[in-house]
């Protein structure tokens, strides 16, 4: 049923039936399914497994020192959360909430971790794609931190939407998020964002609608 969406996540992209069912073994696969609302962990607990989602949305925060709330991610069909917590063990000061019911196929990597004397080529190569995954993590998180690193508002919109541009090959995209999730996950005012965007598409930068964007002219005014 949700052979489609499996192939979307690298651990799984291109592999036959055959391999898909090993590949599934290998990570010690079980399907979970959460109501809209739903924790799907115990917070400073360690992460024990990752997570992939078969539907629905996952939202992955955290607290600052103050207390005030920090979106890391929210996470998509065919996209996972927890890897790098999974696999160190560590304690994990994150909540990971359902935003809808949503389907999460649960993977561990203690495969990975104690490998055996029975460990094959084939065990080596989902290995070596779940490094892949941690990698690319890396890299999404780099895109955040781009958005952070700049200081007024409309600076962290641009890069905003223009890695979402660059992520849909697209002018035209839709974001994961509502105005305040929005402006949590830039960390900027919630008002202070709805005037910027409201100039921003009076000047002909970007057209929008609810969460649908359109990036027309992104240098306009700069």
């Amino acid at each position: 049923m949700y052979q489609e969406i499996l192939t979307k996540c690298i651990l799984f992209s291109d592999l036959s039936k055959e391999e898909l069912s090993y590949a599934l073994q290998f990570f010690s696969a079980t399907e979970k399914f959460y109501e809209k609302g739903d924790f799907l962990n115990k917070v400073t607990a360690p992460l024990k497994s990752f997570g992939l989602v078969l539907s629905g949305t996952i939202q992955v925060y955290m607290d600052d020192i103050d207390g005030n709330q920090m979106i890391m991610a929210n996470v998509g069909e065919g996209d996972t959360f927890g890897e790098s917590l999974c696999f160190l063990q560590r304690e994990a000061p994150v909540y990971i909430c359902s935003l809808t019911d949503s389907a999460i196929l649960w993977m561990n990597t203690d495969r990975i971790k104690n490998p055996d004397a029975h460990f094959t080529y084939r065990d080596i190569v989902l290995a070596n794609r779940f490094t892949a995954m941690l990698a690319n993590r890396t890299l999404a998180m780099n895109d955040r931190i781009q958005i952070l690193s700049k200081l007024s508002i409309r600076d962290k919109l641009i890069t905003f939407f223009s890695q979402y541009s660059n992520r849909y090959g697209s002018q035209e995209f839709e974001i994961p998020f509502d105005r305040n999730d929005m402006a949590t996950y830039l960390g900027v005012n919630r008002s202070a964002l709805s005037r910027e965007l409201a100039h921003m598409r009076e000047e002909g930068i970007i057209d929008f609608h609810k969460n649908q964007f359109q990036i027309k002219n992104i240098f306009a005014n700069q």
